[in-house]
């Protein structure tokens, strides 16, 4: 027999913690500060790639994968002193312990967040995807590992091992990585999207239980016996988790109070029987990650499940977990790949695994009269490989079902696989955009008698109940019903979470999972409870949410606004009030969200300014509650918006309204706006829009004349100071303030307030009245309105005010916001 040489390591108990340089002594030579090294190193480089991959779409645990190979003996350990000096094998040990850690945690809080009943409720169509893309590519699998095995003469009692693992690893769908890219490419809340998602749960369920058979099969080379006692334990270990464990976690939450917090030491005996779980699991011959997953899947979603995630998960995901892809990096040799043979291997394994995934899914979607594209891209999508398969992979090399080179060829193969979805799926399958021809796309243009279509926006439950009221006092009625769409913005991060409440609706028990879906319910539950008032028979109120990255936020909210034909949409301004009453910046984000959606807005566009509506109460009666609205009108589109929004809430019985006008006392064009000729450059377009603004002030006065809840005052002011000081004149009784958001720079009511203009997608007055130095504490509704391409040629000759100009101005001044950079003002 070939003599093998195998290293030896020597561990000294005292070399732990170092004495410092100033004593000679090097901390790379002792455990926890090369750890803390190694640590470091890890999450750098695995940022790093997250960064450079970010403009490519490509999913957070490609990176995390690439990082460990670049720090393994691929690349960076190929250099022996590197090696030695941040890497070395008396350092493997503690690694590998941290991040298994790591992992049995995360497969935690998987378990956590997955919700068996959504499984349940899955329909034939996506089973059936779901088996047919697995079949397929299983086939490949068992090909592959009988050339393998044919070829290198391998052990024949481990190849039924051999072939589940590769078969499993080939054949499974990584429901994470399969979210973020759907949510990348626009396609989740599309058919093949849902269907995707639903396949590919179905998928992880049944990679796990093989895992399990293929981990109980490999145990069977010592003893014949093996695997059925692996099997019957863990059959035992299930069943004991669902029948006891499960039955005394919920009479614990049971007496624990709604709204308190559980015990810190309820929660470390649930942090301690992970650790159990996985010490059981790792005993009776299956590995530990099924103990914790199984101990996850059986803990009750609701508060509990919240907690656990809140308190583990950016831990775990952030510092932990990438030390496992680091360990995995580090067995990763790609140069042991050799041979042209090899390559070409390599390269058949990906073609022939990603085109039965294909085929499979294909036949299926053809059985279920589903297009040849659809088909095609669906199976693309099921290739998305990721954690699971790298679990996989690791487990089937730690049982010696793996040598070196196939292990390195796997991993190489998911890649592959999984960086080339986006771009081809993006190339094959691109959704028709619905163009929709509808008109009613102003208030000032819609008809007063017909129903009423809006697009409400809510980050968080806070804004939930001046929403409600100002939906309220939008006043619905038989003669003009209204069609209410309220949606809920969420990020969409690399967060398990995250990934996880995209598939989830709302649960059939009604519990939450995490924060998000919460916060979600909570919203949704708020507006069912108004719209179910009685009395409310002529609003409908549809909730909605739309997952997606800040930077394409916009798109799913215009897309929404578009296909429900909305007139107009409300979406909530970037800073709230704080508890002193300044206003206060809540994500920086939010206000790029904001102006995207000015810049690309079907419809009419409101910015709401939160202080409360009817001091905050928030009622979710329909009451008919006094509310004190004010139109600041300075003439143009924009203000001509608003006027008609305040006319139509003027109308509720509990509404009363001022419309103050502010007309220049002395018409006198700007000097820098007159030509060589003495003439007005902008006479044309303000004697236009001048015509606009007197006829339909006209036609308001004229039609609410008799309505002793509408004042009309107009204000006689010089320049902008003068208009300050009549809008701070305004007592604080008022509950909001309605005004349009561009009024130029030509008109002499706004001069000189440009130039302090902190938001600009507020407009000079909007700016000024949401600034904390404003003394009243009033919400403010800043409107841009509409403009069509059919009327940008009339805007154009025809505003001071116009929202295009004015949106163009800040448009090409935060370009940046556009790609989803970060702006400075």
């Amino acid at each position: 027999m070939e003599a093998v040489d195998t290293p030896v390591v020597c561990y000294s108990p005292i070399m732990i913690t170092t004495n410092g340089i100033w004593d000679g002594n090097n901390p790379l030579d002792y455990s926890l500060p090369l750890f803390i090294v190694q640590l470091t190193m890890v999450v750098v480089m695995t940022r790093l790639i997250v960064y450079i991959l970010k403009p490519f779409r490509q999913p957070r645990i490609l990176a995390e994968i690439l990082g460990g190979i670049l720090l393994g003996p691929s690349v960076l350990c190929q250099n022996k002193n590197f090696s030695r000096a941040f890497f070395p094998i008396r350092s493997i040990m503690i690694l590998e312990t941290m991040g298994n850690i790591g992992l049995l945690y995360f497969l935690f809080l998987m378990g956590v967040g997955m919700n068996m009943s959504v499984i349940r409720r899955t329909g034939k169509k996506a089973l059936a995807v779901s088996i047919g893309g697995m079949v397929m590519p299983f086939i490949v699998g068992i090909g592959f590992t009988l050339l393998r095995n044919t070829a290198s003469g391998g052990d024949k009692n481990n190849l039924s091992a051999l072939i589940l693992f590769l078969g499993v690893s080939l054949s499974m769908t990584a429901f994470p990585v399969l979210s973020r890219i759907l949510a990348e490419l626009k396609l989740i809340n599309t058919e093949i999207g849902k269907i995707a998602m639903s396949s590919a749960m179905i998928n992880d369920i049944c990679a796990w239980i093989t895992l399990a058979l293929a981990i109980a099969l490999a145990e069977g080379e010592q003893e014949s016996n093996a695997p059925l006692w692996v099997v019957l334990s863990s059959l035992a270990f299930v069943l004991i988790n669902i029948f006891i464990v499960r039955p005394t976690i919920s009479w614990v939450i049971q007496r624990t109070p709604e709204g308190q917090t559980f015990s810190d030491f309820f929660i470390c005996v649930i942090l301690t029987g992970v650790m159990i779980s996985g010490f059981i699991t790792e005993s009776i011959g299956t590995h530990s990650i099924l103990g914790a997953f199984i101990f996850g899947l059986i803990i009750p979603n609701g508060p509990l499940g919240v907690t656990l995630i809140e308190k583990l998960e950016d831990f775990v995901t952030g510092l932990l977990l990438p030390l496992y892809f680091a360990v995995s990096g580090l067995q990763t040799n790609i140069w042991k790949i050799v041979g042209f043979s090899n390559w070409v291997v390599l390269i058949l394994l990906v073609l022939l695994a990603t085109a039965g995934k294909v085929a499979g899914t294909l036949l299926v979607t053809t059985i279920c009269q589903m297009s040849t594209r659809e088909g095609i891209s669906l199976g693309l999508l099921m290739n998305a490989k990721g954690l699971v398969e790298l679990i996989i992979l690791n487990v089937a090399k730690d049982q010696k079902v793996l040598d070196g080179a196939t292990f390195a060829t796997m991993v190489v193969a998911s890649v592959i696989s999984t960086v080339m979805i986006t771009p081809i799926v993006t190339a094959i399958y691109r959704p028709a955009k619905k163009s929709i021809p509808y008109k009613r796309r102003t208030l000032q243009k819609s008809k007063q008698e017909g129903e009423l279509h809006m697009v409400v926006c809510v980050h968080s439950p806070r804004s939930v109940p001046t929403i409600i009221n100002l939906i309220e006092a939008t006043n619905p009625t038989k003669k003009s019903p209204m069609c209410v769409y309220a949606l809920h913005l969420v990020e969409l991060t690399d967060r398990a979470s995250a990934m996880l409440v995209v598939h989830n609706a709302r649960s059939s028990d009604g519990l939450a999972m995490n924060r998000t879906q919460a916060q979600t319910e909570n919203i949704i539950s708020a507006f069912e409870r108004y719209m179910n008032v009685p009395g409310g028979g002529y609003l409908a109120i549809q909730p909605l949410t739309a997952i997606s990255p800040y930077s394409t936020m916009h798109e799913d909210i215009c897309h929404v606004a578009e296909d429900k034909r909305a007139t107009f949409m409300i979406i909530p301004f970037h800073k709230q009030q704080t508890v002193d009453g300044a206003m206060e910046a809540t994500h920086p984000a939010f206000r790029v969200v904001n102006m995207n959606v000015l810049v690309n807005a079907p419809c009419s566009v409101g910015i709401l300014v939160d202080r409360g509506l009817n001091g905050g109460a928030g009622s979710s009666t329909r009451v008919a509650a006094a509310h004190n609205m004010v139109v600041l009108f300075f003439g143009g589109p924009d203000d001509r918006e608003a006027l008609a929004y305040g006319w139509r809430m003027s109308e509720h019985p509990g509404v009363s309204l001022v419309v103050m006008r502010f007309v220049p006392i002395d018409d006198v064009a700007n000097p820098d706006e007159v030509d060589g000729g003495g003439n007005s450059k902008a006479g044309v377009a303000i004697k236009v829009d001048e015509d606009l603004d007197e006829e339909y002030i006209n036609e308001f006065r004229m039609k609410t004349a008799n309505d002793g809840s509408v004042t009309y005052v107009e204000k006689m002011v010089r320049n902008g100071e003068e208009t300050v000081a009549v809008i701070r004149s305004i007592n604080s009784a008022h509950d909001l303030f309605i005004v349009g958001r561009g009024h130029g720079t030509v008109s002499p009511l706004t001069a000189g307030l440009t130039d302090w203009s902190e938001c600009p997608e507020l407009g000079t007055i909007g700016d000024l009245l949401a600034s904390s130095d404003f003394a009243a504490s009033v919400s403010v509704l800043v409107v841009q309105q509409y403009v069509g391409v059919g009327q940008q040629n009339d805007q154009a000759t025809g505003s001071l005010d116009s929202p295009r100009s004015s949106t163009t101005h800040f448009s090409n001044k935060f370009h940046r916001a556009q790609q989803g950079m970060p702006f400075s003002p």
